[in-house]
């Protein structure tokens, strides 16, 4: 029997409404996740985790303006509001989010060289979270990724899923994104290399 995991991705309170980088109505997918858990072998969670210098945030660069496209160490970077700082109310995950399931977290985003949107490694590939080696330890083959910002932490979450040989899976109606247009691109291109979109399981 094919051991299935889902991972849920930065349910943390500088992405939901009132955040510093808040993702239009990410609340409203908590109580789909909360659900969503008993389904699954095992569940495991991401936490963006930045130093206060991190050099993604706009506040870090001279005349850096949010949302600025720049080059940081040889990568397209976009620069951020400050957020998900080690130890702040904002990295913390929502007290709505039902932690009792999660099996392990995983920190991301904690080299303040280089942004790190997927759960399995920074945006360089350079560095690795542990993630895809305990899941494999575990016997998954199969992931389900949920959470936020759909277009991008959960997106290259499930990518980087598909890339280590995981069945790979976008629970949409358990995601957000911060630009539904691009989301919609990514999509495609997810599909297109073998990942899947789909609905998590009804409930009532």
């Amino acid at each position: 029997m094919a051991m299935k995991a889902l991972i849920v991705v930065d349910m943390q309170y500088d992405f939901l409404p009132g955040g510093a980088l808040a993702v239009n109505e990410g609340d409203a997918i908590i109580p789909i996740i909360n659900d969503l858990m008993a389904h699954y072998d095992l569940v495991v969670a991401t936490q963006d985790w930045h130093p206060q210098e991190h050099e993604s945030f706009a506040s870090n660069h001279v005349g850096g303006k949010v949302f600025d496209q720049i080059e940081l160490n040889g990568l397209p970077q976009t620069l951020w509001p400050d957020h998900c700082i080690q130890g702040t109310k904002g990295a913390d995950l929502s007290d709505q989010l039902d932690q009792r399931p999660i099996a392990a977290l995983f920190r991301k985003g904690m080299d303040k060289t280089i942004d790190s949107y997927s759960g399995f490694f920074d945006n360089g590939h350079v560095k690795n979270t542990g993630l895809g080696s305990y899941l494999q330890g575990m016997a998954v083959e199969e992931v389900h990724v949920c959470g936020l910002a759909a277009d991008y932490c959960v997106y290259y979450t499930a990518q980087d899923a598909l890339q280590l040989g995981f069945k790979a899976a976008i629970v949409q109606n358990a995601t957000k994104p911060i630009d539904s247009t691009n989301f919609e691109i990514l999509k495609d291109q997810f599909i297109a290399e073998g990942g899947s979109i789909i609905i998590g399981h009804s409930f009532g």
